[in-house]
């Protein structure tokens, strides 16, 4: 995916332009019975921080996808009306979208597969996507590619969404074997690696990052909650009404859907919750699950959505923004989040995300602007967790938690995850690459626990689907062909070193840990980056070899002005 974006000449478009484009990647591997493979990346230069943005979501449609016979789909231009795109096996052909305006994705593809059929499949944007919110999401059955604004993409180029069905089946080389790769990973991914999932799901986490003072609270003001308990993954799922999900071809079912008072079914995660919760001073259970519902109806994505509200009401405190909502306000947080959704009034400001609104807002605004590259940090508070600060501050789409698992090294057994340490840039480069590869695969990362040796078994799985000679050391180059090609693509649209940092927040306010204090100087978080850049071979400034690019075979790639192919 981020080649073709490269050879598009993405890096160099305004990122809602018309001749910016939008890519859709597979992997050899969707379609197969390998568990977790039914997964796609939409790739697209980000409107909130004018890097790469590449978001991964699953389902149904990547398996239909597959079955049209494509890799990778390409969309550059835009239509004159709002449109959906039908891929009928090789067929393709726009129609009119302008009767879904104003829908949900889920209500969309709901009034567009009653209209052709079951076997359809839609992936799309909501209202938020429309009103081209920088930070709205694309979905298709409730799951999102929901980071650095691709509805906002698709809304600029007036693309309502893709509507697809296949007609023929993914070819395997040894169906034998890879039906007995099937089997046995499948018998693994529901073991102890994954329990966490299925039982509670990732909001097991409040309590553990509570805790560990790690929980993001008050727009990063604080790293417990008090209202921690009342919020729980145990908290929740005390309550009578829940049922699990799994997404298509998942073995694990993570999944885990709550029910409002009214009724309503809503998937709940850490970062949602997280971000409409404690971030926003939020204790209400009720509140969190009608704010996440909201959330999704509007296609906006809950890590921003949340960041942007906090960055507000922590702005209404200190009165830059008297009208704001205050921390713990839940019915302003759900006024303000539809004002978002609509662009109208205070939600116009808040819809470019919290960096160009602290710009425009000033009188020192920015020091409560909790972003990296633009992108509102994720549920991981960094001074608590050290090695995870170097993972954040480095993401080639901003603060991510999904490109780089950094926070394992914090909880290494023997670890110091309050203390900066040069070998922690080393460990989230190793991360970003292990993610790098799960991701091309097309993984699940939740799978990341039950692989021994991830390298060698994924060169088993791709040769039985696909035929190729691969082995565990050209996975590795894989993996760092990925992570160098996503560089290129920011240093040719414009990336400079001083954006590999954190907000001044996390560098010169202690955060307090228990009995302990945590803090990370601007000098010691460069010290780290330094150790993360040379692990990639990189120089201590982040510039990237010529014999590097040479030998990760990207040389075509490096430089802006490369034809489109």
């Amino acid at each position: 995916g981020t080649w073709l974006l490269l050879r598009s000449g993405a890096a160099e478009c305004a990122p809602l332009a018309p001749e910016a484009s939008v890519v859709f990647a597979l992997s050899p591997l969707v379609g197969t019975p390998l568990t977790t493979s039914a997964k796609f990346a939409v790739l697209s230069k980000s409107p909130l921080t004018h890097r790469i943005n590449d978001a991964l979501s699953s389902d149904h449609f990547a398996i239909e996808m597959k079955r049209c016979g494509y890799d990778a789909v390409v969309l550059r231009g835009s239509a004159t009306a709002l449109t959906t795109l039908h891929l009928d096996g090789g067929q393709v052909t726009f129609h009119d979208a302008e009767p879904l305006r104003g829908l949900s994705a889920e209500e969309a593809e709901e009034r567009l597969r009653a209209a052709h059929g079951k076997p359809w499949r839609f992936f799309g944007i909501g209202p938020a996507g429309e009103a081209q919110v920088f930070y709205a999401t694309a979905s298709g059955n409730g799951r999102h590619a929901g980071r650095g604004g691709t509805g906002a993409v698709f809304g600029a180029k007036r693309l309502k969404g893709v509507l697809v069905r296949g007609r023929g089946h993914v070819p395997l080389h040894d169906a034998g074997a890879v039906t007995a790769l099937g089997k046995a990973l499948s018998a693994r991914s529901l073991g102890a690696a994954t329990s966490k999932y299925r039982e509670l799901g990732t909001i097991a986490n409040v309590l553990t990052m509570n805790r560990l003072g790690a929980l993001p609270t008050r727009n990063f003001s604080e790293g417990t909650f008090e209202g921690a308990d009342a919020v729980s993954g145990e908290a929740f799922h005390a309550q009578p009404e829940k049922m699990r999900a799994h997404c298509a071809a998942c073995t694990i079912g993570c999944e885990h859907v709550f029910k409002t008072k009214r009724g309503q079914g809503v998937r709940l995660e850490y970062e949602g919750l997280f971000a409409l919760g404690p971030l926003c001073g939020i204790d209400d259970r009720e509140v969190i699950l009608e704010a996440a519902a909201l959330c999704d109806a509007l296609g906006l994505d809950v890590i921003s959505a949340g960041g942007v509200v906090a960055f507000a009401m922590e702005c209404a405190e200190e009165g830059l923004l008297p009208e704001a909502p205050r921390f713990g306000d839940g019915a302003g947080l759900l006024a303000l989040l539809r004002a978002i959704g609509a662009r109208e009034g205070l939600g116009d400001l808040l819809a470019d995300g919290v960096r160009a609104a602290a710009k425009r807002l000033g009188r020192g605004a920015e020091r409560f602007a909790c972003h990296v590259k633009g992108l509102e940090l994720p549920g991981y508070e960094p001074r608590a967790l050290q090695a995870m600060a170097v993972g954040l501050a480095t993401g080639a789409r901003g603060a991510d938690h999904n490109r780089s698992g950094a926070y394992e090294e914090d909880f290494r057994a023997g670890g110091d995850r309050l203390r900066a340490e040069a070998g922690k840039g080393e460990a989230a480069a190793r991360s970003e690459r292990r993610a790098a590869l799960l991701d091309s695969l097309i993984l699940c990362k939740f799978l990341r626990g039950v692989f021994e040796d991830l390298e060698a078994e994924a060169a088993s799985m791709l040769a039985a689907v696909t035929g190729w000679d691969l082995d565990a050391a050209e996975l590795q180059d894989v993996a760092r062909r990925t992570v160098n090609a996503r560089a290129l693509f920011n240093r040719r649209a414009g990336w400079t070193r001083a954006e590999d940092t954190l907000p001044a927040r996390f560098l010169t306010e202690p955060l307090e840990v228990g009995s302990a204090t945590a803090a990370l100087s601007d000098h010691d978080l460069k010290r780290m980056i330094v150790g993360y850049y040379r692990a990639q071979g990189w120089s201590d400034e982040g510039a990237i070899p010529a014999a590097l690019i040479d030998a990760l075979d990207l040389t075509d790639l490096a430089t802006a002005g490369v034809p489109p192919r």
